[in-house]
């Protein structure tokens, strides 16, 4: 611990910082190592949003910190524009909870759609590059492990407090069709594997205002390859780039027709 301890201070003085007890710098969670300012953590605005994403994942924190400041971010801006909301791979409403808390969501004229299997994966949209690197035997181990919503009918009581939500149960890219909206400034897919989240992204681009964001959560974590490769497919398919930040996940803002 001395010799790991040293290193952080020699690192520290390295990149012209002093190391102070009342100084938190380091953040080191989520596959993420990070001396930068990361203070938004003790805005009190977002405590209170990340709780109330605890709360709807059972009281279970992954430590997605930096993650969730992401998602916030994206959403607030995207809060500003014409549109409505759209999150495809909802799992127990982590994500979506923290972004109706933090943007007041009753006070918005704008609907939520939240779609998944409330089952795990659908095998059936699994591709065999992704079978080879484990992911059906990945999404049976968080099944036994109660680690995906089973219960859609606890969803929607999780969301019950908040107006113009739409819960959609079934697989991707099977429920598309059931999003009624014809304007989308929020898309968020979290589905884990790349057919279902190429599917959705397709099927809303047309709908995406210029400005509009898709977030991807996985697309640059480690073992999701097979996303990452089909997504920058369909980013090149309409001369526009991903967006790859250290969080692992993935941006894309529609620019302007």
């Amino acid at each position: 611990m001395k010799a790991v301890s040293s290193l952080i201070k020699d690192l520290f003085k390295r990149c012209g910082f002093i190391l102070l007890r009342d100084r938190p710098y380091i953040y080191n969670q989520d596959g993420l190592f990070s001396i930068h300012n990361h203070d938004f953590i003790t805005d009190p605005a977002f405590i209170k949003a990340y709780q109330r994403g605890i709360k709807a994942s059972d009281g279970v924190d992954s430590l997605f910190h930096w993650r969730v400041h992401v998602v916030l971010w994206v959403a607030q801006a995207a809060s500003k524009l014409p549109g409505d909301f759209v999150e495809c791979g909802v799992n127990k409403g982590f994500y979506s909870s923290a972004i109706m808390q933090y943007l007041d969501w009753n006070s918005l004229d704008k609907k939520f759609f939240l779609l998944d299997t409330f089952n795990g994966i659908d095998e059936r949209f699994v591709n065999d590059e992704e079978k080879r690197l484990g992911r059906l035997e990945i999404n049976q181990r968080v099944l036994d492990q109660g680690g995906y919503e089973l219960n859609v009918e606890s969803v929607r009581k999780n969301f019950s407090e908040w107006e113009r939500v739409q819960i959609i149960q079934g697989a991707v890219p099977e429920t598309l069709r059931q999003v009624d909206t014809e304007q989308v400034a929020y898309l968020h897919l979290d589905m884990n594997c790349a057919i279902p989240e190429v599917a959705a992204t397709e099927f809303f681009w047309p709908r995406l205002v210029p400005g509009g964001f898709v977030l991807f959560d996985d697309y640059a974590y480690a073992g999701f390859e097979p996303q990452h490769s089909a997504l920058n497919k369909f980013a090149d398919s309409k001369r526009i780039k991903v967006m790859s930040l250290p969080t692992g996940q993935g941006l894309v803002c529609k620019p302007p027709t």
